[in-house]
């Protein structure tokens, strides 16, 4: 399977193109909350991704709207919308995944998704560097990782929303990684009812007092109470739905999934350091 891969990424790089990107084709099944995708035709799958929602409505193929992309390494405009020189992407896995599901599909979920990018391109080793990144359309790229396992590697993460997913290397530095991850979080804490911020702003506080004294313990703790009080009040205080109308802020969705990958990059510092 591995050097198929190779052999279906090599072809479609080697050949002649026009742009700066390759489409490439991809299948998608859906069962109940459940979608699942593959990608790079049969036979010659690059990757597979799992996408499984906490509750969908209007969920099928169609409505997801995927599609993806070989992107080339050097692309200007695609390197502008990585966080940093010390994020790139593995010539094995050039792949550009777009789930921009259509405004009149009548797509909905609560809350969050899960997203498992999982590939035989790529090749895990512990205290992997490989990490699963989102960005809207055109915009900036941003660490949604919760787990990176074997399988041959498999980039898990949570989101509130879509659209555009990549692999990347990220070889930054950990700490500085945890504190945008704070800093994106109590952003999106800040933009949520005045009401319900005191005691989500309360647990993040001691979750960056608790980093900043290497109290990884207590600083995860305090991410997932963050994580349960937003989903206890999600619907209620705090909006917890997308929509592919885009006519909603699904805030209770955002928050858990922000609070998830700040704390895998707090259990990262712990075990690797910087």
């Amino acid at each position: 399977m591995l050097v198929k891969n190779w052999l279906l990424v090599s072809t479609l790089l080697l050949a002649p193109v026009l742009a700066s990107a390759q489409p490439i084709p991809v299948q998608v099944n859906v069962s109940g909350d459940t979608a699942t995708i593959d990608v790079g035709g049969v036979g010659q799958s690059l990757a597979d991704i799992t996408l499984t929602f906490d509750d969908a409505s209007g969920l099928t193929a169609a409505s997801l709207g995927v599609s993806a992309q070989l992107v080339s390494l050097t692309d200007p405009q695609l390197l502008a919308r990585l966080p940093s020189v010390d994020t790139s992407l593995d010539g094995a896995l050039p792949l550009l995944v777009t789930i921009e599901p259509p405004a009149l599909g009548g797509l909905s979920f609560d809350r969050t998704v899960r997203v498992d990018l999982h590939t035989h391109a790529l090749v895990y080793t512990v205290g992997s560097s490989y990490r699963l990144f989102k960005a809207p359309l055109g915009g900036a790229f941003r660490d949604i990782t919760d787990e990176i396992a074997p399988g041959s590697v498999r980039a898990r993460g949570t989101t509130g929303g879509f659209s555009q997913f990549l692999v990347l290397a990220d070889v930054r530095e950990t700490g500085s990684v945890v504190q945008q991850k704070f800093d994106w979080l109590r952003a999106r804490i800040d933009a949520a009812p005045a009401t319900e911020r005191p005691p989500l702003l309360a647990q993040l506080d001691a979750a960056e007092d608790a980093v900043a004294i290497e109290d990884y313990a207590a600083a995860m703790a305090s991410l997932d109470a963050i994580r349960a009080h937003a989903a206890a009040r999600a619907g209620k205080g705090l909006q917890d739905q997308w929509r592919a109308t885009r006519d909603a802020d699904n805030e209770a969705g955002e928050i858990i999934s922000g609070a998830a990958t700040l704390k895998f990059s707090i259990a990262y510092l712990r075990d690797f350091g910087q």
